[in-house]
């Protein structure tokens, strides 16, 4: 399996979410399908289905954090040294040079984007245009709304 790119905060989020779902969702569950068990007759127990559905939701979320984390490529991007090229994990402040506006974005991993809090995915066709590029360079990024060249004012790694 390929390696899948995390900063370190990406990576705690999902450890929390496991532990969260291990021992406080998945004992909830249990005891609601015990509960729904009571009620009788399994066949029409919408209560038991229900809990039964929720178990494999949890379960498979389980499933899926852990085999995230297991290929997981943490990068601390504290540790690296610095310099004015943009890499994984790097806070990068830009200015559109058609509107003069400008947009300080995270780069991060898929499950840890987003765009509201301005962590673009490294997958992203920002990201991907930013990627190597270094403060002062001019880049030209193609988005679904055409394209849009911008300017590299500040790298910085937090």
């Amino acid at each position: 399996m390929k390696q899948i790119p995390m900063t370190m905060r990406g990576a705690q989020k999902l450890r929390e979410e496991l532990d969260y779902l291990k021992n406080v969702r998945r004992p909830e569950i249990i005891r609601d399908i015990a509960e729904a068990r009571e009620y009788g007759d399994l066949k029409e127990n919408s209560e038991y289905h229900a809990a039964r559905e929720q178990q494999g939701f949890c379960e498979g979320r389980i499933q899926k954090i852990e085999a995230k984390l297991a290929n997981a490529q943490v990068i601390d991007v504290t540790k690296v040294s610095p310099s004015s090229r943009v890499i994984f994990g790097a806070t990068i402040s830009i200015k559109n040079l058609d509107t003069e506006d400008e947009q300080t974005y995270r780069i991060v991993g898929d499950d840890e984007a987003d765009f509201k809090q301005n962590l673009i995915s490294i997958n992203s066709p920002i990201a991907r245009g930013l990627v190597g590029k270094e403060e002062g360079d001019i880049v030209m990024i193609k988005t679904p709304g055409g394209d849009v060249e911008y300017e590299i004012l500040k790298v910085q790694y937090l």
